[in-house]
Formats: structure tokens, sequence, C-alpha cells
């Protein structure tokens, strides 16, 4: 799989310090180290591969960088497991080389040696991979098999065995499918959203059988697709068909996702169930655009021009989604206009605000400024103007021998930086590397500010793009991109290094996507620079603050988004529509704001999920697991911040594995999943509770005997008055917790882990997840699992998770339960330590 192209550019956070590495013998006690879910001993990894059952191991390949901690090189990583919990990091399976990376794929057996690579005797493991042609971006479905058990492999001569000229086909899961006796292959057109099966007698000759999409959420590409059946509610005599999409960004918690349809599959063709069109709900419209003026509504700036759309604008892609005849547009003029569109004030009477949007996916980020004033007073250390370098020094050939002028060849619209040049070491491509050192200087103001963009690949966790604030020859501050060409500004507080003799020292050491970093204006000041805003939002302002926000999914398509208006109930707010973005996609487009009692249900609402978190992504399946069972696992990180993740010397886990199942709930077959049975054998020492009523408060859960970093959960609870309620995890000193909730207005499940650690490396990253779960028979269960890093939310039947990834103090162990507005009575909890899968 590719990494994709992120087009947000927020302020950049310094990252954390690196952990400390032990020498010699991995102990993986890392501060964030996973201790049951699977993480290679260092280097980075993302999609699981290659998913088999042989010879009583099950094997987990991945995509991996043998040569650093960020997107590059990619090649398969290999590690076996007899019970899904306790795994063994194997040699290296799959390599990149000179003129192809290996990216992901499936695994099979050929157990009767279609193929020739075996005997009978002794069939060949037979791995189907998307080759990514180096020197021509083509990606290419390809094979290599072994005879060892997966030990050791070889490359088909013949490769690739289906080539259809893109650059966007990729991810083949095969799988034998036993009625024609033949194979079957599922394999994504990821920028078209469409899914191809393919069929072949021996894993060489590929026949198209049909295709599938566009359907569901593509608010981004397609990947890693699965396509499997399954019993329902354990009848096998009713059997469907589920076939998962992955999807990056425009997943249900923004950015990567995994969703599924359910249907049936005739041998050639995958027929997803009709679930008939969308009515939301009924209710006062406040704006619908459909005067020829904005009414009472105010403007700002000329990206709104005069009054409504009636649909497209000159040099736009096709408007859909809106109703009526007009909308509100502003790409008047194109992308490089901004400005706002807000209503008069309003008195909040209503619970939900519903609206349509669409136009650009940049978000709102708090402590940002409307409008770009001058550099605050100061020194200026560099602006890189004059068309040299000056007394800076290079390394590499990353920087070139003189700044840029703006936006190197093949790079996407670099825009923010002042005057006429920059540092841009996009020279040559993302494979160049080097770097930019100041001569030394004195520090005597409070603050270094500067400009910054390119790309989310931070100081001290391998192959940095970053600009670092060196004293005696350490690196004491630092920051990077967001993974978008826009610069904004970005500062660090230095006023307690006052005195002290500095340099600045910019870094490219990445030849991976995004593997460059913009930088302007470095100046010592005593005021803090306000980064800008570059959003394309619509946000609900209270009290002249930004209490609610959404953005677009980088689509001319506008869908429902909905605001949760309750806790505003009798206050006075305005709508204001937000353009502030220049660069790719630097528009919003909004219609129909109608206040309601209940909230509408977007596309991605609507669509399935098999996890609703921000962390579980490329989902795919086991082959040939025993007794028929199917096992699912995904990587537990999002593209929009997976470089940013603070740790080291390892980046990216998987996520424990799953058993899968379809039941009927509610009337709807839903696809549901729960922890491997594995875990238990991790459990010890359980505590538990019973008969707990808790009213409008936080308190702790059993105590001691329940707190901890590596726990398995078990709590049901019964519905009484309280509006919403849960247990809180990872709780600690200024407020630190991650909380596991129910809300039982809306009947969603939802973590929110804006106070669960570390958050501030990504704007993206904090904030609340949510899954829609109805209560049975008046109670809620809950299954989580805690890991040094992450959380597992199981609801219900297993038909709500929430996978998150969290980044807390060590010492933050505590466990609490809580509710507010009322009160819940807590039946049942069951707290075991989970032991470490890697003694």
């Amino acid at each position: 799989m590719l990494a994709a192209v992120a087009t947000v550019c927020a302020l950049s956070a310094p990252p954390l310090a690196p952990q400390a590495v032990a020498a010699g013998t991995p102990t993986y006690t890392e501060t964030y180290r996973p201790q049951f879910h699977f993480t290679p001993e260092k280097n980075w990894m993302n999609d699981p591969n290659g998913l088999v059952y042989y010879k009583g191991e099950y094997h987990l390949f991945y995509q991996y960088n043998p040569n650093g901690t960020s997107w590059g090189d990619m090649s398969w990583g290999h590690a076996v497991s007899t019970d899904l919990v306790h795994w063994k990091e194997l040699p290296l399976a799959l390599s990149h080389d000179d003129k192809e990376m290996v990216f992901s794929g499936s695994a099979v057996v050929d157990w009767d040696n279609t193929t020739g690579f075996g005997t009978k005797k002794n069939p060949p493991m037979v791995a189907v991979y998307t080759s990514y042609d180096k020197s021509t971006g083509i990606q290419a479905q390809s094979l290599a098999y072994s005879t060892d058990r997966g030990r050791t492999w070889t490359k088909y001569q013949g490769n690739p065995v289906i080539d259809i000229g893109s650059k966007d086909f990729r991810d083949p899961k095969v799988q034998w499918y036993e009625p024609t006796k033949s194979w079957l292959m599922t394999v994504s057109l990821s920028a078209e959203h469409k899914v191809q099966f393919y069929s072949s007698k021996n894993l060489k000759d590929w026949e198209l059988l049909s295709e599938f999409g566009p359907e569901g959420a593509t608010g981004g590409v397609w990947e890693c697709p699965d396509l499997f059946p399954l019993a329902v509610d354990g009848d096998e005599n009713n059997i469907k068909w589920v076939l998962v999409v992955n999807i990056n960004p425009g997943g249900i918690a923004g950015g990567s996702a995994a969703q599924y349809f359910i249907g049936d599959f005739d041998g050639k063709k995958f027929t997803a169930e009709d679930k008939g069109t969308y009515t939301p709900p009924t209710g006062q419209v406040v704006q619908d655009f459909e005067s020829t003026d904005f009414g009472t509504w105010t403007t700002t700036g000329t990206a709104f021009g005069q009054g409504p759309a009636a649909g497209a604008l000159a040099g736009q892609g096709t408007v859909t989604g809106f109703d009526g005849k007009g909308l509100a547009n502003s790409f008047h003029a194109g992308d490089g206009t901004t400005g706002t569109l807000t209503s008069p004030e309003f008195t909040v009477d209503s619970s939900y605000l519903n609206f349509k949007v669409g136009g650009g996916r940049h978000p709102h980020v708090p402590g940002t400024v409307m409008e770009q004033g001058p550099p605050p007073a100061g020194t200026v250390l560099a602006d890189f103007e004059g068309g040299t370098y000056g007394d800076w020094t290079t390394t590499g050939d990353a920087f070139g021998t003189a700044p840029a002028t703006g936006t190197l060849p093949n790079q996407q619209e670099v825009s923010g930086f002042l005057g006429d040049g920059l540092v841009n070491s996009y020279l040559d491509g993302d494979s160049t590397t080097g770097t930019l050192t100041s001569p030394e200087f004195t520090i005597d103001k409070k603050h270094i500010n500067f400009l910054i963009g390119g790309g989310n690949h931070p100081a001290g966790a391998g192959n940095p793009t970053s600009i670092e604030l060196l004293v005696d020859g350490q690196v004491v501050r630092s920051a990077t991109g967001q993974d978008g060409e826009a610069l904004n500004w970005a500062s660090w507080d230095v006023s307690d290094l006052a005195g002290k003799k500095a340099q600045i020292k910019i870094v490219d050491d990445n030849t991976g996507g995004w593997g460059h970093l913009n930088v302007d204006h470095i100046m010592l000041s005593d005021i803090q620079a306000q980064p800008v805003s570059q959003e394309t939002s619509v946000n609900l302002i209270v009290d002249g603050k930004v209490v609610r926000s959404a953005t677009g999914s980088n689509s001319e398509t506008l869908d429902w988004a909905s605001f949760d208006m309750r806790p505003y109930t009798g206050k006075k707010a305005r709508i204001q529509i937000v353009d502030m973005n220049t660069a790719g996609w630097g528009h919003i487009l909004a219609d129909r704001f109608t206040a309601a009692d209940a909230p509408a249900k977007s596309g991605l609402q609507r669509a399935d999920w098999a996890d609703y978190g921000k962390d579980y992504y490329a989902a795919v399946s086991w082959e040939n697991a025993p007794g028929g069972k199917r096992y699912m696992v995904g990587w537990m990180n999002n593209w929009d911040y997976s470089g940013a993740i603070p740790t080291a010397p390892w980046r990216g886990a998987q996520s424990i594995p799953r058993e899968m199942a379809l039941r009927t709930i509610d009337g709807r077959i839903r696809l549901t999943s729960k922890p491997v049975d594995g875990v238990r054998s991790l459990r010890q020492d359980p505590a538990s509770a019973t008969g707990v009523t808790v009213e409008s408060t936080s308190k702790p859960l059993i105590g001691r005997a329940a707190e901890g970093k590596a726990l398995d959960i078990e709590a049901t609870f019964s519905l009484e008055d309280a509006e919403r309620f849960g247990l809180k995890v990872r709780t600690g000193a200024d407020g630190e917790e991650t909380v596991i909730g129910y809300d039982t207005t809306t009947q969603e499940l939802y973590v929110d882990r804006s106070r669960s650690g570390a958050v501030d490396f990504n704007a993206t990253f904090p904030g609340v997840q949510t899954g829609p779960l109805k209560a049975h028979n008046g109670k809620v269960k809950l299954r989580i699992l805690v890991d040094w890093s992450s959380v597992e939310v199981f609801g219900g039947s297993g038909e709500a998770v929430i996978t998150d990834q969290i980044f807390p103090d060590p010492a933050s162990q505590g466990v609490q339960v809580f509710a507010e507005n009322g009160s819940v009575k807590l039946d049942k909890a069951v707290v075991w330590h989970l032991d470490s899968a890697h003694k």
C-alpha cells in the first residue's frame, strides 16, 4: 500500500524526546512498547500482509522498512505465532531491490502445487504481492514462493503476473474458491474506488471476472480489500459474503479506516445488500441559500462572492449533493481566494444543527488567527532572500547551493513563505538528503519563531525532516512539518536558554513520502508568532470561541454533518463558514442549515465500519485458519500522523487479532469482532466490583488492585438516568485520562483521548471517536483491552469497536468509573492485569 499524501498543514509541535533503547537483547520495555500487540524490534511497520496458517503456525507478514523508522524501502517483514498473541519475529522475508518495492498482498498454501513451485508432498507457500516499479511508478501483481515454511523466499522469474499499466492497482488478497476449483483474487483500483475480482487455475495466468464500486464511503483511496464468507448467527445454511475495503483518508473518525459491505458472491460477482435511501431528520431550515444574496449573513474577503452559487464555479469540478438551486461555495476565482461567511447571532434552542458540507479537508486548528499580519518585532536570523545562503553551511544535496524561489519541479504548490526565497529541500524530489546549518548566535529573546512546512518526520525518530535548535552541540528544540506544502508559523519558548550560544540546523534525512522540509523567516523575538488559519471549515462560535467544527473530505460532493448543540442551550451563537486556504482543495461548500431534534447522519456514518476508532487500517484476515475461523488484524495507526507518533526504535503496531462473525443485531446483519481467545492466557490477578451506583461523579474503580498499564476489563452497566457513563483508564496527574463512555442520548459508544497524554504531535490526534451502540435489555456491555500505548474497546456483541493509540505518562495507571448528569449502575466489572507476551 502506498502512503497517501495529506494536504493539511498545521502548527508543528516539538516532538517528545526519543526513548532510550538498551543495547544487546531487546527487552521490549521502552516507554510506549506494546506488551501484547505485535511490534517489530525496530524500524517502520504498516500493513499486515500474507496472513496464512500452515503447519501449526500463523504467519504475519507486514509492510516493513528495514532501513529506518519512516515509510520507505517497502519490504515484507515476518513473524509467526501459535496462538495469535505470542509472536516470534523472523528475518526479512521479501526485500525491496533496485527495481521494485514490495507492497501489500497475501499468501496461500498451494496444496495441489498448481504453480509447480513445490510438490504435492511439500506444497509451496506462495506470496502474491504488489510490485511497485521504482522507475515508472507502475503497480503490478507478482509472485514469490517458499518451500521451507516461509523461512526463505524466491521471487518468480515470470513476474509480474497481472499488469494493467496502472499506478493505482494494488493489495491482492488471494484465496482458493472451491466451487470452481480455482484461485480467486480480490484487488483494488484504489483511485477509482473499485475492487476487481480475478480467477486463475495456477496463480500465474489470471482472468478478470468483475468489478465492484464505487459504493459506500469514497472520500479517499480504496486499499487492502478482503473477501470472505461467514455464517449468519452461526447458521451454516445462511452464508453471506463480507467485502472489507480499507479507505484513506475519509474514514469514519478521520483519516484511515476499514469499511465493509455485506452481500452475495456468485463465483464471479459481488453484490452488496441494498440499504435503501436516506432521509435526514426534519427541522427548521435556518439557511438554504436559495435567495439571490446571502440575506443577513455577512462576508469578508472574496472567496464566497456576492451571493450563493448555483453549483460549480469556473474551473471547478462538478458539484453535487446540495439541495435546491443554491449553496455557499468559496471557489470564486479558484482556491487562491479566502474569506468568511457568518450568520447573525441566534439563541441556541435546538438539540442539533444539521447541514451539508463539502470541499477541502482542512480542519480548524485551535489557537490559529484568521489573518496573516506582519511578523512580530525582533531579530531576523535568516530570511533566505538575496539568492544565497550567506554564511549558512550545507551538507548533502537536498538544499542545493541557494534558497528556492517557491515551488520546485513536480512539487505541489508551496505557499505561506515571505518574500521571494525560502529553504525547500525538495530539490530533485524526496530522494535527496542533507543539512543546512546556521552560524552561532546568542539567544537574547524569549522566542524563536519560524515558518515551516513539508514532511512530518520528527527529530529523534529516525530519518527526520526537521528544524533543530542546538546548544552545546545537543538538540534542545525541534519541529517538523505536517505533510503539507503550506508554511505556517511555529515557535519555541527559549526563555530558559537566555544568554546561551546556539545554532539552527535544518535536516532532511528522509527519502520516502513527504521526505522534504520547507523553512523561512527564522527570527528571535520576545513575542510568540501565532500560526495562521489554513482551514476550510464550518464552525459554531459560542462566546467568541469555536466550539464545534466540520470540514470537507476533498470532494465536490456535499454530505450531511451535524453539531450537537445541547451543551449550549440558551447561549448566543453564530455559524461561520471559513475558507483561509489557498492551496489544493482550498475551498469549502455548505448548504441546508437545519435546526433539528436529532442528528443527521453522513454517508460515512451510514456506511458500515469494522472499527470506529482512529487506529485500525489495512485490516485483512488469515486464510486457512483451523476450525474454519476467520481472524482479522489491522495496522494500529493512521496515515494522518503515522510518521509522528512518539515511539522509538520502532514505529507501528498491529491490533489484537480478532475473531469475526456475522450477527443479526436490531434486525440487521452486522460484522462483529472479539479479541482472540489467546489473550486470556495473559490474564493475571483479577479484581472485581459489583452493584456499584455512581451519580454525577468519577471515582476509583475497585482501587489500586485495578490500576495498571496493561489490562483486560469486562464491565456491564444498567441504564438509569445518567446522560453519559463509563470508565476512565490510564488516569493520572494533571487530568490525564482516556475516557471510554456511553452516551445514552445518541446511543453511541465513545473514546475521548484528548487528555490521554502526549497528543500535541499532530493536530488530528486528540479528540473523540464514536460508534453506534444500542443498549440490550437496558444494559451496556464493554470489553476493554488497555496496553502501554493503546485502547481497544468492544461494545455489545462486538458490533461497535473503537481502537485508539494513546501515549500516557507511565505513571498514569488509574482506573475510574464515572457518570455525568445522573446515575448509572455498574452491575459488574472484572479487571485482569495482562502479563507481557514478550516473556
